[in-house]
């Protein structure tokens, strides 16, 4: 079965630290360009990271730059985002896909989403 696989998400408090993982299971994510994006509650989709099939580019949102910074494994399959001094406005559930154009265009696969709450 191909899927990406989300994990790491929770609750934590303003300021603190997440690291989420995508995961890819029966393809290489290697060849694909992989993103993360989010959506909170009553809020439309929001883009929030691309990192290129080989990790040499990167891009972000403007609302995440300096504080979000993701990276992949390729050997591993998987993609990470590491969040820092998260904010309540972080709140979203947060989806990776794959996408076949740089930068990330063209959506492939996606995965289920993980719930990141930004709360004291």
């Amino acid at each position: 079965q191909l899927q990406l696989v989300e994990s790491g998400g929770g609750l934590v408090q303003p300021g603190e630290s997440l690291r989420l993982s995508c995961a890819a299971s029966g393809f290489s994510s290697a060849y694909y360009h992989i993103g993360w994006f989010r959506q909170a509650p009553g809020k439309e989709r929001e883009g929030v990271s691309c990192i290129s099939n080989s990790g040499g580019s990167t891009n972000y949102a403007d609302s995440v730059k300096g504080h979000f910074t993701i990276s992949r494994d390729n050997a591993k399959n998987t993609v990470y985002l590491q969040m820092n001094s998260l904010k309540p406005e972080d709140t979203a559930v947060y989806y990776c896909a794959a996408y076949t154009f740089w930068p990330c265009n063209g959506l492939k696969y996606r995965g289920k989403g993980t719930l990141v709450t930004v709360s004291s």
